[in-house]
């Protein structure tokens, strides 16, 4: 049985990740939402939601780097390659998480920048 505190951190937890998700079709405006709530709670919490908040933090802005790099290669005709691969591996990094956050297990290496 988890306790109310517990729980609640959880809910942001899967909020955040709901917020990516949603983010991928605003053109990432829920995700900065998202992604500014969890650096408000990573102070606030450790262990298991730790390494979910920073494994979103690390999402949020490896993103970012992506998508500035697709936009600046679109003149040399790849961009949209790099932006449709950010977006790809944006939704496994999302959906690897919500679903081991869903089991209330750890992500093994919130630092790595793969999956």
């Amino acid at each position: 049985m988890e306790n109310q505190e517990l729980k609640s951190q959880w809910h942001i937890v899967m909020i955040v990740y709901g917020l990516y998700a949603l983010g991928i079709l605003t053109g990432g405006l829920f995700a900065l939402v998202g992604v500014i709530i969890a650096h408000l709670k990573s102070g606030q919490v450790d262990g298991v939601i730790q390494s979910h908040l920073s494994y979103q933090i690390r999402t949020f802005w490896y993103g970012i780097i992506g998508a500035i790099v697709g936009v600046l290669t679109m003149i040399v005709g790849i961009g949209f390659l790099i932006l449709f691969a950010v977006v790809v591996w944006q939704l496994i990094r999302i959906i690897k998480g919500f679903l081991r956050a869903n089991e209330r297990s750890p992500i093994d290496d919130p630092n790595t920048l793969l999956f």
